[in-house]
């Protein structure tokens, strides 16, 4: 009560100095709507400039076009007229909500003025009166002339239908009630901005937005978004209101310090972007910025007009509106002559042709005008083009009329006298807006639907426009190069920046990290440096790197993982190849050995050299040689176990026997050189027990090996690109596993040293001195190699290889090549000659303390056990230091051992 109180004192008394009284467009009708539109600029030292504002002089006559069309339609509000109340809010909220004052006088007869009283005494009463009420109100334009009109519009419950406020606070209902419009709100807008953005790959911009609701609201939005969708924000810089030309040129100098922010978002009223645009030029910086604006510039050709160069490639946003059938030939037909009910229309007229009306000249003048000519229409030659709010006009003006005729419908239709029943005339504007205003759907002259959600907004439609040079001309227009609807649908193709540049222009603080590298923040969540990833990881997101774990190695793009291959010995390697054919040689002269033993088993050479022994050691060399394709073969449980059980027991069988060899020799001649006696434990029979009993050591031993490390196969990763396939045995366990055989191949080098200085008729201890000095110098070169090359499992391998068929190599070599030259070359060698027991041999050795026979009758001993010898020189000792019988040379060869 209070507050109507007040606006009532206010609407008893003129607006004061305001500004000049311009007029506003009446048209008497039953109902009259209100029309606020910016017909002139706000001037900068009064409220309203002397220049026309064609934006906003279009509106204007939509509504009147508007009005026309209904008045003209007997199917919309039949036998009522509609009549129009327009008033000019000169761009200016101030100057707009002191002239809505006018839409509300008319309600003051619902007032109670019972508490009012004049200065002098006399009762209260409106200042002017109207042929009907105000329904409602068509405008304000601008953002900020809304918010201030719907308060005030919203005390008396006169609702409002705006056709380009899209400031996102009108949508508060609880602040504005009776608040609607035929156009979305900026929020729609400003996604819209950032879809844009985030298409072109911007991530780093900067923003300007005039003070006041539209470019404040909006560009808070879009600020929002923004930071979601991480796009940064270089510099932000507010246009005043009262914005001089220095004011602008500050703003371009802040904008030009920001290097890397090319990319510049305007959420600004049209005047403003202009002078932005103008500011641009002054400083030199034409080309230096690309524009993406909001629906303030949208697609406006006046806006740009001697600043083509500067706006050229900026991207607009624009309500998405189609052209009204009828109202371009409406506009055409008009004439300063025709057009009576605007008082505005001279202005423009003149401010078109760029001339003056004859009767607007002055009668005294020492100037010459330029006078307009009576054949002068509006056209596309002079520059006119439809408005693209002028639809959304229309709309609003259709939907007050469609709304009023359901309301005319349901409270009039008992009513019989034409015009507006009393029902009507007294309903609640509040009611109106609620039940029928909201309510109102329909498809407008263009063809588009319209209709408002619970808040009062429109659909949100845009079109994405691009200021272009025409191709083969000078000029330049907007073209469509994509829509807004939920969704951004845009046609990167048809964008051309200035200079012509098709490609989308840079405007990032850092540049985007290549493949396999990581953001590290300096500052600005946008302002970055590039790390690059280990080689073994991948990005896990753009500010981390995550390692793939071993056995895994990183994509070239480095998004993910994949498991390496795993290696291990192929067949077809060089590393593989070499000591398969050498093992292969080495099994096949084995094989044709012991084949040749065995077809001359019974010959005195074989005989003599201990078979049983003889064929163990021609089995563990075998052994040695086919321990290679256990150690070459994919690794596997099977493998692994035959691998450690063949390696070892292979050497045990050789130098096994060959310790039995060396201590039998041994113990017979230091025997000799004591006593008669036969030594004990040199039967073949004891050999081949005793050699069994030190293979079963080793085999105990690796059974053991087996409980403490069980068997099996592991990955190991020399580096991380690596992963080989081994077996589960640790190098230093398979050390040890040998250290058995290197106790038994070193007591055969220290019994081979012993026995090397016997008669050389028994030089097969000279050749298993040869073999175990040779093995000692093998196992010498390969334990340093084999522990040297653990990063190499190839090479490891095939050291290993190779070291155990060249033990094996050896053995055959300097143990059987004598025996086979015999047996094969000089087979009349092959009998027997001289033994121990013969008597050339007691003569030779005759003495008390030298005569020892080892005859196989002896205790039962085999013939072929003899030891048979080849003469012995007169002056070579016996290993009793006996000297011979006898100086005669030997005249023939014996068979050799």
């Amino acid at each position: 009560m209070i507050v109507q109180q007040l606006l009532f004192s206010l609407l008893l008394y003129p607006a004061g100095s305001a500004s000049i009284d311009l007029g506003p467009v009446s048209v008497p009708g039953d109902i009259i709507l209100g029309g606020l539109f910016p017909v002139h600029k706000k001037g900068e030292r009064t409220a309203c400039s002397q220049q026309i504002y064609h934006r906003g002089v279009q509106r204007l006559e939509a509504m009147m076009f508007a009005i026309d069309r209904i008045n003209s339609n007997p199917r919309i509000l039949p036998n009522i007229t509609l009549g129009v109340h327009i008033l000019d809010t000169c761009s200016r909220d101030t100057y707009a909500l002191n002239q809505s004052l006018q839409f509300v006088r008319a309600s003051v007869n619902n007032i109670d003025t019972s508490a009012l009283e004049c200065v002098d005494h006399s009762i209260p009463r409106p200042r002017n009166n109207y042929t009907g009420p105000v329904f409602g109100v068509v405008g304000g334009s601008y953002s900020s002339v809304s918010l201030q009109v719907a308060n005030l519009l919203g005390l008396f419950h006169i609702p409002q239908i705006s056709p380009a406020s899209t400031a996102k606070a009108l949508s508060d209902k609880t602040r504005f009630e009776y608040f609607a419009r035929t156009v979305p709100p900026d929020t729609f807008q400003s996604s819209a901005l950032v879809d844009i953005v985030k298409s072109v790959n911007w991530s780093y911009v900067s923003t300007i937005y005039s003070e006041g609701s539209y470019g404040e609201y909006g560009i808070e939005v879009f600020h929002r978004e923004a930071q979601e969708r991480n796009v940064c924000i270089a510099t932000a810089e507010k246009v005043p209101s009262t914005a001089d030309d220095h004011a602008f040129d500050n703003i371009i100098i802040k904008l030009k310090k920001k290097v890397n922010a090319r990319g510049v978002v305007l959420f600004t009223r049209a005047e403003d972007a202009r002078r932005i645009l103008q500011a641009a030029k002054r400083l030199n910086a034409s080309h230096t910025f690309y524009w993406v604006a909001s629906d303030g510039w949208g697609k406006q050709q006046k806006l740009v007009e001697g600043l083509e160069d500067v706006a050229e490639g900026a991207i607009t946003v624009e309500l998405q509106s189609d052209n009204i059938p009828g109202f371009d030939e409406y506009m055409m037909s008009l004439t300063p002559e025709t057009n009576l009910r605007n008082p505005w229309f001279e202005q423009y007229w003149e401010d078109t042709f760029d001339c003056i009306l004859e009767k607007n000249v002055p009668l005294i003048t020492h100037t010459n005008f330029n006078v307009c000519k009576p054949e002068l229409r509006l056209s596309q030659k002079v520059g006119y083009e439809q408005e693209s709010k002028v639809q959304f006009v229309v709309d609003a003006v259709y939907a007050f009329a469609l709304a009023l005729h359901n309301l005319y419908r349901d409270l009039c239709k008992d009513y019989r006298k034409s015009g507006v029943c009393p029902a009507m005339t007294q309903y609640d504007g509040g009611d109106f807006y609620k039940k029928y205003l909201l309510n109102v759907s329909f498809t407008d002259l263009a063809g588009s639907p319209v209709k408002f959600d619970h808040r009062g907004d429109g659909l949100a439609r845009y079109d994405i426009l691009n200021y272009q040079r025409l191709i083969n001309a000078s000029g330049y227009h907007y073209r469509v190069v994509g829509k807004w609807f939920n969704s951004l649908e845009l046609n990167l193709d048809h964008l051309v920046w200035n200079n012509n540049q098709t490609v989308p222009p840079t405007s990032a603080c850092s540049l985007p990290c290549e493949p396999g590298m990581i953001k590290k923040q300096q500052g600005d969540t946008c302002c970055w440096i590039c790390d690059k990833c280990e080689e073994y990881e991948y990005v896990f997101n753009e500010f981390t790197c995550k390692d793939c774990g071993p056995g895994y190695w990183p994509y070239e793009d480095k998004l993910s993982c994949y498991a390496l291959e795993l290696q291990y010995m192929r067949w077809d390697s060089p590393y593989a190849l070499v000591p398969a054919a050498f093992s292969c040689l080495g099994i096949l002269v084995t094989l044709m050995i012991i084949a040749l033993f065995v077809k001359h088993n019974d010959t005195p050479l074989v005989r003599a050299s201990g078979r049983e022994l003889s064929y163990m050691l021609l089995f563990g060399i075998l052994l040695c040689y086919l321990n290679t394709f256990a150690l070459l073969a994919r690794p596997t449980t099977e493998t692994c176990i035959t691998q450690r059980f063949g390696v070892g027991v292979g050497f045990s069988i050789i130098y096994g026997a060959l310790l039995t060899k060396t201590n039998r020799i041994s113990r017979i001649f230091d025997s000799a050189s004591k006593s008669a006696q036969r030594p004990s434990y040199i039967s073949p029979k004891s050999q081949v027990i005793i050699t069994c009993t030190l293979i079963a050591v080793q085999i105990l031993l690796t059974l053991v090996w087996m409980i403490v490390e069980p068997p099996g196969t592991r990955f190991y990763y020399p580096h991380r690109s690596q992963v080989i396939l081994k077996c589960k045995i640790q190098d230093m366990s398979f050390l040890f596993s040998q250290l058995y055989n290197m106790v038994l191949i070193t007591i055969c080098t220290v019994y081979a040293v012993k026995t090397r200085k016997i008669p050389e008729n028994f030089n097969e201890s000279k050749f298993i001195g040869f073999t175990m000095y040779t093995t000692c110098i093998i196992w010498l070169a390969f334990i340093p190699i084999y522990f040297g090359t653990g990063n190499s499992y190839e090479t490891q391998i095939t050291t290993l290889c190779v070291a155990t068929s060249m033990n094996a190599t050896v053995a055959l070599v300097c143990l059987y090549s004598p025996k086979v030259y015999i047996i094969v070359l000089h087979p009349d060698k092959n009998v027997r000659k001289l033994t121990m027991n013969s008597a050339a041999y007691k003569k030779y050795n005759s003495g008390p303390t030298s005569t020892y026979t080892a005859s196989s009758t002896h205790k039962g001993g085999d013939p072929s056990e003899t030891i048979p010898m080849q003469n012995v020189g007169p002056n070579t000792p016996s290993r009793s230091s006996c000297t011979a019988a006898t100086t005669e040379p030997a005249s023939d060869s014996v068979a050799l051992l």
